[in-house]
């Protein structure tokens, strides 16, 4: 009965719409057809480029990335038709050359990154300013102003980031089974760290700080100390941006340190030359009692340590301050990734773009972009909770991070906190987020794009974010090994001077004052 009803009625609603219109199709007694609220408006059709760093992975396997569910399903929740690419950052020369550029490309960094080539100086990309302020309430809420400042160039806003809120990502771990079994706290002072070193090796533990090649992921005491030599870490002094390793007294201290646990057996004795493979393998078969790592890394940790090792604990601790107070290590750059809109793209389309990555900051988003499909990868019961299909296989991994890392443009990059809170080691590295990492680092001026003068004087300059220039880890590791006094320090910066530091000193003082893309990076700020 209710069928033929409903049936009766939409009959009814159907040809009182028919009669209501003339056979052009305008709505009688009016100009011109008045459109409903629920017609959907036709998608935003725009074509995309996401860089990579890599050569493989899932987006290699697909034989067409635009027919690939995820693509479907994001075009789906976003009203748009993508035309998608990923490509590996290094070979954006060819793609600027041939002028053959998509309408919204990615780059990793900022628009001063090496494989941007220069185009947002050379207007090849629009800036943002009006259309966010138009159609990006919700970045322009989030997005930190740090991260803002790393996309503009003279004054104006070029890309959408995908940003850190929280730039403290590195920091110390311990076996905590180490630990209680020597019965001391953690450590909270460097000479406090010194003593829990001794106490492992009293125990046998083969290495109690673990150090590796340029001090990478073991610059716990250059950190104590404040005189972290990288490209982030130049500071104010006297009315000149200079590196932090100009602070003698100092870095003096710092090295010292480091040879004191050179010549008592607390770190290795190759470590000058320890690979990133045999860091880890040390770390995994329960070899090391410290270490310096970025906390996302927590969950594996104690999964492999514990399969060699049963009984180790691992948990992450503040990092030992130095007598100034200070501790931790350098912050990262607040920008991951940018997205840059094509100059030549219509602005009803450069709208549809921004309002793309104004979704991807909702929850909905972290949801889609975290978890996948409902039904699919995960389910949700009646009170909202999600029972998530983790990944088991290197392809399953593959494809969650193309889906949570590679096309989830725009976001905050900190910690993805709903996957994390699924189980206790997730917690526990959420933890630390929040209550250790979030209370420690240390603040230094960068620049953005890099200063002109570092190409200029590549032995002076930082190869990679957390490797200082190979002029300073030389001497550092010399003075540490005693092969040079480290009383010699002010030599090292004449030296550094004479052979171009000083052109670079006088660029990053003039960036400074100008506020030409000289950043103070600082979570307290």
């Amino acid at each position: 009965m209710k069928k033929t009803i409903s049936l009766t009625l939409a009959v009814m609603m159907t040809a009182s719409a028919l009669t209501a219109c003339s056979s052009d199709g305008k709505v009688a007694g009016n100009a011109s057809p008045q459109p409903s609220g629920n017609v959907k408006k036709a998608p935003v059709k725009f074509s995309m480029l996401y860089p990579t760093t890599v050569s493989t992975g899932y987006h290699t396997r697909v034989p067409d990335l635009n027919k690939d569910k995820w693509i479907l399903k994001l075009e789906e929740l976003t009203n748009t038709d993508l035309d998608v690419k990923v490509v590996e950052d290094a070979k954006f020369g060819v793609m600027f050359a041939s002028n053959d550029i998509p309408d919204v490309v990615g780059s990793i960094g900022g628009p001063g990154s090496k494989s941007m080539s220069g185009s947002v100086e050379n207007g090849v990309f629009m800036p943002l300013d009006e259309l966010l302020k138009q159609n990006g309430p919700n970045l322009l809420k989030v997005v930190p102003k740090a991260a803002w400042d790393s996309v503009s160039y003279e004054g104006k806003i070029y890309g959408v980031p995908e940003f850190l809120s929280n730039p403290s990502r590195r920091s110390t771990y311990i076996r905590t089974d180490l630990l209680e079994k020597a019965g001391l706290q953690a450590p909270k002072t460097v000479d406090e760290f010194l003593n829990v070193l001794r106490a492992f090796k009293k125990m046998g533990v083969e290495n109690p700080y673990q150090m590796r090649e340029n001090f990478k992921y073991a610059d716990v005491i250059l950190g104590a100390f404040d005189v972290l030599p990288y490209k982030d870490q130049f500071e104010l002094v006297n009315g000149q941006v200079v590196p932090k390793f100009f602070d003698v007294e100092n870095v003096q201290k710092a090295l010292t340190t480091y040879k004191m646990m050179y010549d008592e057996g607390l770190i290795p004795k190759e470590f000058a030359t320890i690979t990133s493979t045999d860091f880890t393998k040390s770390i995994e078969s329960g070899k090391a009692g410290i270490w310096s790592q970025n906390a996302s890394g927590l969950p594996g940790y104690r999964t492999k340590a514990q399969q060699a090792v049963p009984g180790a604990k691992i948990d992450i601790i503040p990092s030992p301050k130095g007598p100034e107070g200070k501790g931790g290590y350098f912050y990262y750059a607040p920008v991951i990734r940018s997205f840059f809109v094509n100059k030549n793209v219509k602005q009803e389309t450069a709208a549809g773009i921004i309002k793309m990555f104004d979704w991807m900051v909702s929850q909905e988003a972290e949801t889609f972009f975290t978890f996948g499909i409902e039904g699919d990868t995960y389910t949700k019961d009646s009170s909202g909770k999600i029972t998530y299909k983790f990944p088991t296989t290197k392809e399953e991994t593959d494809e969650e991070g193309f889906r949570s890392g590679t096309m989830w443009a725009v976001h905050d990059s900190t910690y993805n906190k709903p996957r994390l809170l699924l189980n206790e080691d997730g917690k526990a590295t959420l933890k630390a987020f929040d209550e250790v990492l979030s209370k420690e680092g240390l603040a230094g001026i960068g620049f953005y794009p890099d200063l002109s003068s570092f190409a200029k004087f590549p032995d002076l300059a930082a190869p990679q974010p957390d490797v200082g220039p190979k002029i300073i880890i030389d001497h550092m590791i010399k003075m540490i090994y005693g092969k040079e006094p480290i009383t010699d320090w002010p030599k090292v910066i004449e030296e550094y001077k004479a052979k171009g530091g000083n052109e670079i000193i006088k660029e990053a003082t003039e960036r400074w004052n100008k506020k030409q893309g000289a950043i103070m990076i600082d979570i307290n700020k």
